[in-house]
């Protein structure tokens, strides 16, 4: 039976390798084919209405292929032999009013191969709908579940997707981090039967905004690596430590300042090794007067790296700290600070500066 399959699998990639390369899959009789092989899951938070999608595959860059969400529409996985134009093509029909369960049985219905694919789309109203071709590798199946889908194929046991969707019941926190823990519960369970190479994990808000750079709560990717759920987990905290950044910059863009430290501050808590982070909440409260508070941050950041005391300077053209010597002299005082007072005195030659 598994022989059966790989080669009808291998015979189906064939003839579509040339629209594959050519992007020509606009058709059912032309849709290309990807072995992407993984296990993912789609997901709505109901409290924000948030949707998101996060996949493991044993494939190099999965993130561009599989997973796709728009705020207020909804999320889609496309996987197993791949057709990426599931995902746009479902949150087409879903943008224009049609279900989860209408948008995948029309594509499905229109697919010349619907025995390879498997796909899982939720719509803003939670609506879940899955399918796995029956010519998906096993291990491959999918279960639903209020507000989520999980689906896998080429699993080494037909135990994870059920595991996943135990994990993500069960687990607290906001929508990111729950998707992340019904990864690591799959992996866990054994998870694809030929390894692990990439994930991805994209988060978008409940209400759409306009703009969808600012929708994306959260877009990660790790291309290759040979663990990726873990470097997965260190860019989702590293991330959520520059969404503070974020928040900081945007309080100061309202002359909260007081708003804007805490905000940097959190943000170096949650990566104290960050000497960015640490920087520029010494820079925001060196500028509003906090000067004493600000000195052991630079000399932080200092440390880590000498090009931070040479930036300093340069922010007093910029206006990002005010045109006082004696702030600067006293910032560039703390110890690690002498590139910065070079830098000065080069700045000083050019009169971008005032002069010591």
């Amino acid at each position: 039976m598994v022989r059966t399959l790989l080669t009808t699998a291998a015979a189906l990639v064939a003839p579509f390798a040339a629209s594959a390369v050519s992007g020509q899959n606009a058709s059912a009789g032309d849709r290309s084919l990807r072995p992407v092989a993984t296990y993912s899951i789609v997901a709505r938070d109901p409290g924000t209405g948030e949707l998101g999608v996060a996949v493991q595959s044993h494939w190099f860059s999965v993130g561009p292929i599989v997973p796709w969400a728009e705020a207020g529409v909804g999320a889609v996985a496309t996987q197993s032999f791949v057709d990426p134009s599931y995902g746009p093509l479902g949150l087409d029909l879903m943008r224009a009013g049609k279900s989860a369960t209408e948008a995948l049985s029309g594509l499905v219905e229109s697919d010349a191969h619907p025995e390879v694919r498997q796909v899982a789309m939720i719509d803003a109203s939670g609506n879940v709908a899955a399918h796995t071709g029956a010519n998906a590798i096993i291990a491959a199946g999918h279960q639903t579940g209020k507000n989520y889908s999980v689906q896998a194929n080429l699993m080494e046991h037909p135990t994870v997707w059920p595991a996943m969707a135990n994990a993500f019941e069960n687990a607290e926190g906001d929508l990111a981090e729950r998707l992340l823990v019904a990864l690591e519960a799959a992996e866990a369970e054994g998870g694809d039967i030929r390894g692990r190479q990439s994930a991805a994990l994209l988060v978008v808000s409940g209400e759409p905004t306009g703009r969808p750079w600012v929708d994306r709560t959260f877009d990660l990717r790790v291309e290759d690596h040979e663990r990726p759920l873990v470097e997965l987990r260190r860019l989702l905290h590293l991330a959520r430590a520059y969404r503070e950044m974020n928040a900081g910059d945007e309080a100061m863009s309202d002359v909260n300042v007081g708003a804007a430290v805490e905000h940097y501050n959190r943000a170096a808590e949650m990566v104290p090794e960050s000497a960015e982070m640490v920087y520029w909440a010494g820079v925001t409260l060196a500028g509003e007067g906090r000067v004493e508070e600000s000195l052991a941050r630079f000399e932080r950041a200092f440390d880590a790296d000498p090009r931070w005391a040479v930036l300093t300077p340069r922010l007093v053209p910029a206006g990002l700290l005010p045109d006082d010597v004696e702030l600067l002299e006293r910032i560039l005082s703390v110890p690690g600070g002498e590139p910065g007072l070079a830098e000065w005195e080069r700045l000083a030659e050019m009169q971008e500066i005032e002069p010591r």
